[in-house]
């Protein structure tokens, strides 16, 4: 097959991974920055541009768009989709975990537990909102943040204040989540590849920080999940029509509770802590499917 991974640097660990292990089980695999496409829109002719060239010959792609390009990288996606190209993720579903509140009113109608969450339009009561998560210590977190940047920990009610007068300040949306104090700064990251689990690690953020982000120093151990925190893995991808993602869970005393789904999750942490191939997983989900 003719597989085209749509990430903006080839150099990525997740991204050539992705090229190494396409290229071992016999594909043409080409990395291509989705943000030098052109995008050509006519009646019953769409096609993409690259560089020199049409992309008319792509059978497969894997989207590794990252939340700054989220725009573009989306309409790229979509429009190989017009083009009857098989794409591991799809574009609607990129879009819909990226919105972090549209994802989280999705996943608590599929039933799927989460800290309690508060999302207002620029309140300025914000002891009220406080009060509807349970009180101080309370995580804010802007709605377009990753890797947890734009994720504060508010330990009292003038600290939150300050926070969330800061994000109105700059339009900035946020939204309000209690305290998992039992987490002790740990959680699950669980990578799902074709509705199952193929791997899962339990990240520990380092010394007085909150955030678990290998980005941000934290370290990964491999875990065995238990039963109720595969069914949430598994129910969040459904639930999200994320047939490949990751899902961050907080352990609780009232059960796994739900933080995030990531349409595009790195591989590194995951593969280096299990010793799973999962680029492997990937491509086979790619050539399992491409047909159907």
């Amino acid at each position: 097959m003719n597989i085209v991974v749509l990430s903006r640097n080839p150099n990525l660990f997740s991204t050539n991974r992705l090229v190494v292990e396409g290229k071992k089980r016999g594909h043409i695999i080409e990395v291509i920055d989705p943000l030098k496409c052109d995008l050509i829109i006519e009646k019953e002719k769409p096609t993409i541009y690259y560089k020199d060239r049409y992309l008319d010959y792509v059978d497969a792609i894997i989207p590794r768009i990252g939340a700054s390009a989220t725009f573009f990288g989306c309409a790229v996606v979509r429009q190989f989709e017009m083009m009857n190209v098989f794409t591991s993720v799809t574009s609607d579903a990129i879009i819909r975990s990226r919105d972090k509140l549209r994802s989280f009113q999705r996943l608590s109608k599929a039933g799927i537990g989460m800290p309690k969450t508060v999302f207002t339009n620029y309140s300025r009561d914000v002891e009220k909102v406080i009060a509807h998560v349970g009180g101080t210590p309370v995580i804010i977190k802007l709605l377009e943040g990753t890797q947890g940047l734009g994720v504060v920990l508010a330990e009292t009610k003038n600290a939150a204040e300050s926070v969330l007068e800061a994000f109105n300040g700059l339009q900035a949306r946020a939204l309000v989540q209690e305290y998992i104090s039992e987490a002790k700064g740990a959680d699950i990251r669980a990578l799902v590849v074709d509705g199952q689990v193929v791997g899962a690690i339990k990240r520990q953020g380092k010394e007085g920080e909150f955030r678990s982000n290998l980005h941000r120093g934290g370290t990964a151990e491999v875990i065995k999940l238990n039963e109720a925190e595969l069914k949430v893995a598994m129910k969040a991808s459904r639930a999200l029509k994320l047939p490949i993602c990751g899902v961050d869970m907080l352990q609780s005393t009232r059960g796994p509770l739900l933080l995030e789904v990531n349409s595009t999750p790195g591989l590194e942490g995951i593969e280096t802590a299990t010793g799973k191939n999962i680029a492997k997983s990937i491509i086979t989900y790619v050539e399992r499917n491409r047909h159907k």
